[in-house]
């Protein structure tokens, strides 16, 4: 028996009203519910009013508040022409990417001008007014799911608002897959970073980004991480498809896969530890935009990068 340690026996308070008490070897590993691996489909902002367009999964996963992966919210956001929409968000780093259109961004930082293509961050703000001069689509992607969940308020911006022009971003691009070499690398793409997050390499300190390059009649191997995918398809032909499952063969390919197939201005979500390639037997080019919160995994040192 366990000794007695003289202990104080006290009735029940308010204190200990919620408190639990579990057999360590029963609920050591608790199974959450899984993240699905689900799409968005473009149509959602092709048509209709101005509007935020939550893409949300908390039913999913019993978040406590709308989110896309444990740790981040996706949106996309449809502005009308010579419309304008109002957006806030408790997030300590926000990313939009513009899917078509073009026109400015208020900020308390001041006014950012946009047009089809450009990538833009931002801290911690107040609200923000997106006006458009076109009818636009934008992509925004926050870790306000991160927050909530802590139940905090940002107390000073991490990093300064930053601009990424698309004509820059396809340069980047262009230049990379020109490297000797580049076609045997696991991806071909530009992975966006700011100065004040250098030390792990990334668009903010908890959100990641990546623009891949998928040229036609091609594949890229399989690998897979802790962190969640939310990928938008930039541009593709439908018949390109990212294969995701949960094992390799001996040969380095995937195993019983599911097929995702890509359609322009759609999202989907790669959950986190499967295993994913991306295949375009088209003649036509396609580029993919993985935001992670690889970010924050690459600070707490689990983000466990794993290539075929």
């Amino acid at each position: 028996m366990i000794q007695n340690l003289d202990l104080q026996s006290n009735s029940a308070t308010q204190w200990d009203a919620d408190t639990l008490y579990y057999e360590f070897s029963a609920a050591v590993a608790p199974k959450l519910p899984a993240i699905p691996c689900t799409s968005f489909d473009a149509e959602l902002h092709q048509q209709g009013q101005t509007r935020v367009i939550p893409l949300d999964l908390s039913g999913q996963m019993q978040s406590v508040a709308p989110a896309t992966t444990p740790l981040i919210s996706a949106y996309f956001l449809r502005i009308r022409e010579q419309e304008s929409l109002k957006t806030s968000s408790p997030a300590t780093a926000q990313m939009f990417y513009v899917l078509r259109g073009k026109g400015t961004t208020e900020t308390e930082y001041g006014t950012i001008e946009w047009s089809k293509g450009d990538l833009f961050t931002l801290p911690s703000c107040s609200g923000l007014i997106h006006s458009a001069s076109s009818d636009t689509a934008i992509y925004w992607v926050s870790d306000e799911a991160l927050v909530n969940y802590l139940g905090v308020t940002a107390t000073k911006p991490r990093f300064k608002p930053s601009l990424y022009p698309g004509d820059r971003i396809i340069a980047e691009l262009e230049q990379i897959a020109q490297e000797p070499g580049a076609k045997k690398r696991n991806r071909i793409g530009v992975l966006f970073g700011n100065k004040e997050t250098q030390l792990t390499r990334s668009l903010t300190h908890t959100l990641w980004a990546l623009m891949v390059y998928l040229p036609g009649k091609s594949q890229q191997k399989p690998h897979c991480h802790n962190s969640v995918a939310i990928d938008l398809v930039v541009e593709a032909p439908e018949s390109a498809y990212t294969l995701v499952g949960k094992s390799l063969d001996a040969d380095g390919n995937i195993v019983n896969g599911e097929r995702v197939y890509w359609k322009s201005g759609s999202v989907f979500v790669t959950p986190p530890g499967l295993w994913h390639s991306h295949h375009n037997d088209s003649d036509q080019n396609a580029l993919l935009l993985p935001v992670q919160d690889a970010a924050f995994h690459s600070y707490m040192r689990t983000l466990d990068q794993r290539w075929s």
